[in-house]
């Protein structure tokens, strides 16, 4: 009996399950129960009243709406409360943050730089832009961060120090830094892999670009490493728009931050001088002011994404082939994106899944293909990658938007 046939009847059994109810009760829930205004659900939408229209208007009319102005110094001061770090930099997105913040922590052109290959694909592409070579290390389950059990393991046999820095034995090359992604804004095991960086003689970059308000251990996501990032996107729990942020307890690397993503110009009352390359990386101040209105929200919005949590997965708790991923241990999550996993023996349901939820309406969508299985990222250093893959194949993020909670 062919594979194709075995999954088709494997479906036809489930469906005639009493068990198998997510799809149908899924769609159910949200187009017959509940009265929603829109004809389709999406993943995760921004959540705007009138707070944003004023802030922007308060903007437009300072007429300082570019990277220069008081929305975002204000900004970037909330960001510093929030996350209690001590420098902010406030950056255009995410992936020139990453960029940046790999130039300044000193990864040079043909460095290597180790980070998960289960990211987007914008971690990848920083380092890419900074001159370096992607090498790419295992995930874990709990977590969806990097495993940090095999990495030392890994690291212990595949590198060698020479004048206090670290190289792979097998390309030869210099690891300069290692970024770790706090997954759909749930912690990373970041202390273990902080010992492990300091171990190796790594530095240590977090993407915590789906991470704001969450916490590892009462600390904030993005203030374990050297530097960290955050991103505003806008499909993210706050957003401006476009926009990230670096944030550092280094005074030296924030100077140089600021500096670097406004084009390093000189202070002058009317000269242009520019004393070295640069980058036109600076948050525009209407991109601020959005930003601004958003972080007032940010406690309340974070409330309604894990009460979201709750509602999911105290309906999905009697179906025996799928569970929902909750916080890690010793964390606090904003749940950015809910997520299911298929258990192991029903992976052959996610692309079924995906396609009757988004025929519906109902915005789903599979995780992000691992990055040693992009066609140009395929030829860069890899550790062996089957938890990475596996989570793959079985994990489906859900509608997340913090509004849901008032109809669901």
């Amino acid at each position: 009996m062919s594979m194709k046939i075995k999954k088709s009847m494997g479906i036809m059994k489930l469906q005639k399950d009493k068990s198998f109810n997510f799809v149908k009760d899924f769609i159910k829930s949200f187009k017959k129960k509940i009265k929603y205004k829109k004809k389709i659900i999406p993943l995760h939408e921004p959540f705007f009243d009138k707070a944003e229209k004023k802030y922007v208007l308060e903007c437009i009319k300072s007429t300082f709406v570019s990277t220069r102005g008081q929305m975002v110094k204000r900004f970037e001061e909330e960001i510093r409360k929030i996350t209690n770090s001590k420098y902010s930099i406030a950056i255009v997105n995410g992936t020139c943050a990453l960029h940046l913040a790999l130039k300044l922590i000193g990864t040079k052109q043909g460095d290597e730089v180790l980070l998960p290959s289960l990211t987007f694909a914008g971690t990848s592409h920083a380092v890419l832009n900074a001159g370096a070579a992607p090498h790419f290390l295992e995930s874990e389950y709990d977590t969806l961060g990097v495993d940090p059990i095999k990495l030392d393991k890994y690291l212990e046999n595949n590198t060698f120090f020479k004048n206090s820095k670290c190289f792979n034995k097998k390309t030869g090359k210099r690891i300069s830094a290692i970024i770790i992604v706090h997954v759909f804004g749930h912690p990373a095991r970041i202390d273990l892999l902080t010992e492990i960086a300091k171990k190796f003689k790594i530095s240590l970059l977090e993407d915590a670009a789906e991470g704001i308000g969450s916490y590892y251990k009462k600390k904030h996501l993005g203030t374990f490493g050297k530097i960290g990032v955050i991103s505003f996107n806008g499909n993210k729990t706050i957003t401006t728009g476009g926009g990230g942020v670096i944030i550092t307890k280094d005074k030296k690397i924030s100077n140089q931050a600021k500096h670097l993503s406004l084009n390093s110009k000189v202070h002058h009352k009317w000269e242009y001088i520019h004393d070295e390359e640069g980058y036109n990386y600076g948050m525009p101040a209407i991109n601020a002011a959005l930003g601004l209105a958003q972080l007032k929200k940010l406690n309340r919005l974070i409330d309604l994404k894990r009460k979201l949590y709750k509602k999911y997965n105290s309906k999905f708790k009697k179906l025996n082939y799928i569970k929902l991923l909750k916080e890690p241990k010793n964390s606090k999550s904003n749940y950015w994106l809910q997520t299911i996993i298929l258990e192991k023996k029903h992976k052959y349901l996610k692309k079924f899944l995906l396609k009757e939820t988004n025929s519906s309406g109902i915005i789903t969508r599979p995780i992000w293909k691992p990055m040693h299985k992009l066609k140009h990222l395929k030829k860069y250093p890899k550790m062996e990658l089957k938890v990475a893959e596996d989570i793959y194949s079985r994990a489906i993020n859900i509608p997340s938007s913090p509004n849901l909670m008032k109809i669901i």
